[in-house]
């Protein structure tokens, strides 16, 4: 499962651009509209793709990714119903790096080995697991591993050169830099920030660094995949979805189409990204 992950950066860094990274809420606001959403992603422009798994009590996630879990579980979603919907994106799509984003009590309940089992047959070639710090790698970072499922870990702005090699140990895929203290949707960070970190991250590992949170509209998309391996843009998405339900909560013929809006425009900032930088 590893090796559609490497081929993706490998692609990439002969384009000489960064990946963009699309996560979206796995049954926002319902089974067969987020279907259609992953579907449409690759397409509108996304390089790899974040499949968030719905959990009452997040604790990272802002108030969009809040609601949009909340959506997601009031129609029916499942832990279950969210591999499938990896499994039903595979039927169409083999090239795609799918990365399964969330808290590790569902997997729990679920049962680690029945759900890394279920997740190689579902085609998912990585996690992000917020709650599971290094110390806590036994749990189900290691048995991913084990199977070849690459395990992506988080790092901060409070991640200092004492504590970056632990979070990096046993990290691959890529590693994941959250560019702000805070949750998600917050505001844009300073990109000389931003630049520094990555720089900085690299000085440690040879994998991808990608950055999120707070990446809103192309511009922000080019500004930070100038120093970045790959731009990951969430809550935007959600709120995309969000905007687009009528009064009772459902999709709408907008629902597809206005990710796919946001998602091209996202693209060309990221495929735009390098030549701004050389300029």
């Amino acid at each position: 499962m590893t090796a559609r992950m490497d081929e993706c950066f490998s692609k990439l860094a002969e384009q000489n651009r960064p990946a963009l990274v699309t996560y979206f809420m796995g049954g926002d606001p319902d089974y067969q509209s987020s279907l259609a959403i992953m579907k449409a992603l690759p397409g509108a422009g996304a390089d790899i793709i974040e499949l968030g798994m719905p959990f009452s009590d997040p604790m990272a996630d802002g108030p969009s990714i809040q609601a949009a879990g909340l959506r997601a579980l009031k129609g029916g979603q499942t832990l279950a119903k969210t591999l499938q919907m990896a499994k039903d994106f595979r039927q169409t799509d083999t090239d795609t790096p799918i990365v399964m984003m969330g808290y590790y009590n569902p997997i729990y309940i679920y049962g680690v080995d029945r759900f890394l089992e279920d997740a190689l047959a579902s085609g998912v070639d990585g996690l992000i697991v917020v709650d599971l710090p290094p110390e806590m790698d036994d749990e189900l970072c290691i048995p991913a591993l084990d199977r070849g499922i690459n395990f992506i870990r988080l790092a901060t702005p409070t991640t200092d050169d004492k504590r970056l090699p632990t979070v990096l140990n046993n990290t691959s895929g890529f590693v994941y830099y959250v560019s702000m203290t805070g949750i998600t949707g917050s505001a844009l960070p300073d990109t000389d920030k931003v630049g520094a970190a990555v720089n900085r991250i690299k000085g440690h590992t040879k994998l991808p660094v990608c950055v999120g949170f707070g990446v809103k509209t192309s511009e922000h998309a080019r500004a930070i995949g100038a120093s970045a391996d790959g731009v990951v843009v969430g809550t935007a998405i959600v709120n995309a979805v969000a905007g687009s339900l009528d009064d009772s909560g459902a999709a709408t013929g907008q629902t597809v189409a206005g990710v796919t809006d946001l998602v091209q425009s996202l693209a060309s900032g990221v495929r735009s990204a390098r030549l701004a930088a050389a300029e």
